[in-house]
């Protein structure tokens, strides 16, 4: 098995940013799902801010995403997931998912975090990282955002809805609801405890 590097990408890894924007919408296709485009030029800039995440095996790329910010930081997205066929079904994409995110949580711990998919793999794994399937209205505002969504197949039905709903999926993590999820297992851990310290009394 190659060693399989996950890390923050940086500028020098520019040099993978046409290859990735082929494979997102060859993969695009493949599934027959719409695809919200990006330039090899954008990636680059992710890149060189710090704002991307790359899979590497023997200095060549096997994954990527990248991090957007919307409504003056209140939402984020790790957004671009992309696996090269050579390294899916491998366990590469929960990997790569979960780095950016972790990551991207230290850097806005107050931001909720949010995406659109068509894909049930990577809602498995956004779900496993806590979030929850929303509707439309809970995700931003920002007409940036929904710009963004132009150059998908899909976009005439997102319009056609009022933005309120479309082929994709919207899940959202939210700190608040992982807060409360944490202190609600503290109180049953303490219940649970209590409840036991009285049987050994009796």
């Amino acid at each position: 098995m190659k060693s399989i590097v996950i890390r923050v990408a940086s500028e020098s890894d520019a040099i993978f940013a046409s290859k990735i924007c082929d494979e997102m919408e060859a993969s695009a296709k493949a599934r027959g799902t719409g695809i919200a485009k990006r330039s090899p030029l954008y990636l680059a800039e992710k890149m060189r801010k710090a704002q991307a995440y790359i899979a590497l095996v023997d200095h060549d790329v096997a994954g990527f995403c990248y991090t957007e910010s919307w409504s003056d930081g209140a939402y984020i997205a790790n957004s671009g997931l992309i696996i090269f066929p050579a390294f899916r079904m491998s366990g590469l994409a929960r990997d790569l998912k979960n780095f950016a995110f972790q990551e991207s949580r230290k850097a806005n711990p107050h931001a909720k975090f949010f995406g659109l998919t068509t894909s049930l793999a990577v809602m498995n794994i956004n779900s496993e990282l806590g979030y929850r399937p929303v509707t439309f209205s809970e995700l931003t505002k920002d007409d940036d955002f929904w710009d963004s969504c132009k150059s998908c197949v899909n976009y005439t039905t997102l319009q056609s809805k009022d933005r309120k709903n479309c082929l994709c999926t919207a899940m959202l993590f939210d700190p608040l609801w992982e807060a409360r999820r944490l202190e609600r297992e503290k109180e049953k851990l303490l219940t649970h405890a209590g409840s036991g310290q009285k049987v050994q009394n009796l």
